[in-house]
Parts: C-alpha cells; structure tokens; sequence
C-alpha cells in the first residue's frame, strides 16, 4: 500500500469532541473525527432510540412473523424462513459472504469517516441492533481502530455491502486491520491490546452493519470538504493569474453580476475584487478583452460554487439518513422494506463533483496556457529569463495537460455503468462508491493543476516586479502580496533550469491543508 493513502491523519492529539445523536451530523465533524481524532461521543436520547428499536425487534421475533432480514434470507433468498436458533449465524454467514472487496485498502481517513456515518445513521434507532454495536463502533473511533476495507467491490445500490461488510468482520474480531507501523495484521490482535471486545452478532445486525451508503457518503464528504477548500484557493490562483497578465477588473463588476444574480457569480467577482484590491498591474494589459479564462472566471468559478452547493447538500441529509433495510418502526413494531439503501442521490451528486473537478482544471491549464505563451508581452515565454538555453516552466504545462487530460475520463459519470445482480432482484445500481473513488482522484489532479497556476503566476509577477526600478515597483494586490509571498516560502524564483516536482508537491500540499488562504484570512475577509 501507498505510504500517502495510509499515513496517520495530520494531528493525532486533540480536544476536540463530537456528540452523535443521529440527527446533527455536518461535514466538518465528518472531517474533524477523521482527520484529527476528535472523540465521539453518543447522546443519551440517541441510546434510548437505539434501545427501543432493538426491543421492537425482540418483539417482533417473539410474535413468529416473518420479517426480511430478521428471520429469513436476503436479497433473492428473502422468502426463506430461518429458524430462531439460526438467527446469530444467518448474520455471521452475512458478514462472511460479504467479504470479497478486493484492491487497496481505503486510507484511514476514508474508513474512520465510514464507521462513523454508519454510526450515525444507526443511533436513529431504525435499524434493531443493540447497544453493543454502537458501543463497538465508538470505541473503534475513539480507541483508533483501522480496519483493512478493499476500495472496490461496492455497486452502491443495496448499499456499500462489500467494503461495509470488511468492517463487519472487523467488529466481530476477524479480517485485518492496521497496526501503529500501518502494516495488516489480523483484527483480533488489535482489539485485544486495546482491550476491545468482539461483538456477537444477533438477528438484524449483520444486515444493519453492511446495508447502506456509508462508504459513499463518507468518501463524499471528505470529497467536498477538500473541494471547498480548493475552490477557495483556485480564486486566489486567479487573481494572481489576472493581475500577471494585467487583465481588467472591469468583467468583476457588481453591476454585471447583478444581471445575472447567480449565487456563485456574485460571491466570486467580489472574492477577485479584494484579493485584487490596490493593485498596480491590474488593468495594464494592451488587449482590448480579455480571454474567458479571465473576463468569465466568476461565471466560470462561480457555477463550479453553486454546483458544489448542492452536492453539500445532498451530503449533509445523507449523513442524517437512516439507509440500511428493512427498517424498523418500533412505534408500530412494524418491519418495512424499502429503498433507502439504494446510493443514486449521492452517486448523482459525487459524479458531478467529478464534472465540476474536471472542468476547473480545464479552466486552469487555459490561464497557464496563457501565463507560458506571453500573454503580457512584458513577461517572457515560458518564464523563462534566458529562453532557449533554458526551457523555464514549460513543461509545467504539459503536467497539467496530463492531470486535465484523466480528469475528463474520470469526468464520465459512473451511474452510466449500473449492473444488474442477485438473479435480477437487484437490478440497478448506482456506483456510488465508484462515483467518490472517482471524485478523490479529480481533487487530486486538480489540486495539482491549481498549484502550477499559483507557481506560474508567481513567476511571471517576478518579472513584472524585478523589471521594473526599485522606485517604482508596482503594488500588488491586498491578497494576491500574501498569496505571492506564501507561495515564494515553498518555491523560489526560477532562474536557472531546475527541477519542479518538490514545489509543485509544496505548493500541491499547502493548497490542500488550506494554508495560503488562510494566510491572506488574517488579513483580508474573503
């Protein structure tokens, strides 16, 4: 396995505490328990919910009915009865037979944000386990259990069975999972030194474990956290590119944007305007117009917003959702199947995310195109100080021609490839665990394309800056001075040919931890 996929979060020590009640769950949380280890905690009036579905479903046994996943099979196999005394090993042999995942394992990152959507999701109370099962999850969270869950073998529609059911084993003390140096070891070793006991599954538990979408929805909101966070510093990229090429504010007008009162827009032309504000070099290009790769950034930018907007959305119910099947009613002590397991809100939503990653690197490698091809005849091409001899960034661009370049294949929605299993009883899929897979990896290109824009922008604002007198050094904008300055601690100005794979890793790694616009936080609100 890849070091990168299964490195220990950036901070493993934190004060940080998250209450689960089954109800509240947001983004950020998702983010802060896997990624800092924030605790989690269980709301009382959560444990009561869970109480009363697990009596229901006592209950219901002791009444004899059949009831699909209780005491019969599942999927094709529903209409077959299972016998009381059977009940335990129908969900081990669930679990068991669910565990053909296969690939690399999800990073820590991804697993822990699974266990606690399906944590969450549980603590409703509409799933009949027991306590023992939301005990055993918090205490894999909070105690730092890394269980072994293969990334591919979802089709994201009777939920994230495969992967789901990797975790299973592990909470019933089988499997693999990761020990302190990341390397797999059998699950059993780890729950006995953190002194973790196994759970006994009982009837509807095995089912409750496996059947729902939080491996998707999981991927997903780590997916769009990280997408934030990078739609924020691909404006600041944008500025920085703007003001190198002398572009005008002039397409950022608040007026224009009123015309047209798309959300994202707005929110964008006025992002530009102050990371612009007081600068110099704005407004200095010869061209009449400027290419859309500047003039039409907050049409642009500002649709990638609002899209990501609604895929925040679609997220957030998501983590609130009950998605497993059949649910319970304890109301009533009644036992209905239904849908919810099924990905296709999120696989939707996670296949645009795809699209909308895909597009803003196009919209990128355009305005790198433009910084290398001299653009601003007041910068040389390629940045390079002595063309020819040297090649300076040129092949900067071909990086990010490549990244663009998978992103449109990644762009192709996974729903599109849907199967049909299970003898024709499960016959449509969502490929919703495929559709953040995807999704993971078009940040990763894209955030990559935006880190050579910002070290293609600095460059050529190092000759705008160092061509001019030291007297009449032209004034960069509030935001874009401190984006520049950020960006030169991790990557000097070429002047000689040099090799650029450890800036653009730097630069690549501070736009994912969110630093340089952070940085200009301090001082400017965006």
């Amino acid at each position: 396995m890849k070091k990168k996929d299964n490195a220990e979060p950036r901070s493993s020590k934190t004060d940080l505490r998250v209450e689960l009640d089954g109800s509240a769950l947001t983004i950020a949380q998702v983010n802060q328990v896997a990624k800092y280890y924030a605790k989690v905690e269980l709301s009382e009036s959560a444990l009561g919910a869970v109480k009363r579905g697990r009596e229901s479903v006592e209950r219901i046994l002791k009444s004899g009915v059949a009831a699909y996943g209780v005491n019969t099979g599942f999927g094709i196999l529903a209409d077959t009865r299972i016998q009381d005394k059977q009940l335990g090993e129908l969900q081990l042999n669930l679990i068991r037979s669910h565990s053909v995942g296969t690939g690399e394992a999800l990073s820590e990152i991804d697993a822990r944000a699974a266990m606690l959507v399906r944590l969450n999701s549980l603590l409703r109370g509409n799933s009949g386990i027991t306590l023992e099962v939301v005990r055993i999850l918090q205490a894999f969270l909070n105690k730092k259990v890394y269980p072994f869950i293969p990334r591919y073998g979802s089709l994201g529609a009777s939920g994230d069975l495969a992967p789901s059911a990797h975790l299973g084993l592990c909470l019933i003390g089988e499997g693999f999972a990761f020990g302190e140096d990341h390397k797999k070891i059998p699950t059993i070793t780890i729950l006995n030194s953190k002194r973790i006991k196994p759970l006994r599954l009982k009837a509807k538990e095995g089912l409750a474990i496996i059947n729902g979408t939080q491996v998707m929805t999981a991927m997903g909101a780590i997916a769009v956290n990280d997408s934030i966070n990078l739609l924020r510093s691909m404006d600041v990229a944008a500025a920085m590119s703007l003001e190198a090429m002398g572009g005008s504010l002039s397409p950022f007008d608040s007026r224009i944007q009123n015309l047209r009162p798309m959300h994202g827009q707005a929110h964008v032309a006025a992002r530009i305007q102050r990371l612009t504000r007081d600068s110099e070099l704005i407004g200095t290009s010869p061209h009449v117009q400027d290419p859309y790769s500047l003039r039409c950034i907050p049409q642009v930018h500002g649709a990638f917003q609002d899209a990501l907007d609604y895929i925040r959305t679609v997220i957030e119910i998501e983590l609130n959702s009950v998605t497993d099947n059949p649910l319970i009613f304890p109301e009533t002590d009644e036992v209905i199947s239904g849908g919810n397991f099924h990905g296709q809100p999120v696989a939707l939503a996670l296949d645009l995310l795809s699209l909308v990653l895909a597009e803003a690197a196009i919209f990128c490698e355009r305005r790198i195109d433009k910084l290398l091809s001299k653009h601003n005849p007041k910068v040389p091409i390629f940045l390079s100080p002595n063309p020819g001899l040297n090649s300076g960034l040129m092949v900067t661009q071909y990086t990010a021609a490549a990244l663009v370049a998978e992103n449109r294949v990644l762009g192709t929605p996974a729903g599109l490839a849907s199967a049909t299993v299970s003898a024709g009883q499960e016959d449509h899929a969502s490929m919703g665990v495929t559709a953040s897979l995807k999704a993971a990896k078009a940040l990763e290109h894209t955030s990559k394309v935006v880190a050579i824009e910002m070290i293609c922008a600095s460059q050529a604002l190092d000759f705008l800056l160092s061509g001019s007198s030291r007297k009449h050094r032209p004034k960069l904008g509030q935001g874009t001075a401190i984006a520049y300055k950020e960006i030169r601690k991790f990557s000097p100005k070429v002047t000689n040919d040099r090799s650029l794979h450890e800036d653009l890793e730097k630069i690549t790694q501070g736009i994912k931890q969110d630093r340089i616009v952070r940085e200009i936080e301090r001082t400017l609100v965006l």
